[in-house]
């Protein structure tokens, strides 16, 4: 069965090694390697393609290049890179931080492993995964000015926007809509585009802010 691959990036090995060991043990994930900060995060993807995993389990405070520097430089230039914080920084700023960095999770070190196995999967399934705490504190944080004015939208556009809120994949999405994977992709990476968010967290902000989706 294939896995999903994994890299875990964290100045403190033993918790680096625990975290790996953990993951090991899910049916859907494997380690690739692990990294100390995010300067051997970048030398690794850029040494070879297949040092790119489809998740990176980051830390926010570490040396050299931290969390949110790490983040940012994935998201921008491997964008298909799904990055979910593991910290112990439980502070309003510093999640909102990553999350504008383009991190699509944030969980502390002390979730339990369950948690984390089911983060993970959701991830992969629904392009995000977060806390109902998470969730409430990216609401609050969205500015009350109304921005829908400032775009117009094709009837799709805003059909995928409002399933895109609810917990199908991409792929069921499509199936519901009766078109193809790739023009889901599409409706996808041009709402990016224009509303200038990086992933489906921030779509879905979007919509909830404007109300084009009522949760």
């Amino acid at each position: 069965m294939m896995k999903y691959s994994v890299v875990v990036v964290d100045d403190h090995t033993l918790l680096s090694q625990a975290i790996e060991g953990m993951v090991n043990t899910f049916d859907k994930f494997k380690v690739l390697y692990t990294c100390k900060n995010g300067k051997e995060v970048v030398e690794k993807f850029l040494a070879s393609p297949k040092n790119v995993p489809d998740v990176v389990l980051v830390d926010v405070n570490m040396p050299v290049m931290n969390g949110i520097e790490t983040t940012e430089w994935i998201v921008s230039n491997y964008p298909n890179v799904h990055v979910m914080a593991l910290s112990v920084e439980d502070a309003d700023s510093t999640i909102l931080k990553m999350l504008k960095a383009g991190a699509v999770g944030y969980l502390l070190k002390d979730t339990k492993k369950e948690i984390l196995e089911k983060a993970l999967l959701e991830m992969m399934d629904n392009g995000f995964y977060h806390t109902r705490n998470v969730t409430t504190l990216l609401l609050d944080s969205v500015s009350g000015k109304n921005a829908r004015n400032n775009h117009s939208f094709k009837e799709n556009e805003i059909t995928f926007m409002k399933l895109a809120c609810s917990e199908l994949t991409y792929k069921e999405i499509a199936d519901k809509m009766f078109l193809s994977p790739k023009t889901i992709d599409g409706y996808r990476d041009n709402l990016f585009t224009k509303l200038n968010v990086r992933n489906r967290v921030g779509l879905v902000m979007y919509a909830i802010k404007n109300k084009i989706y009522t949760p």
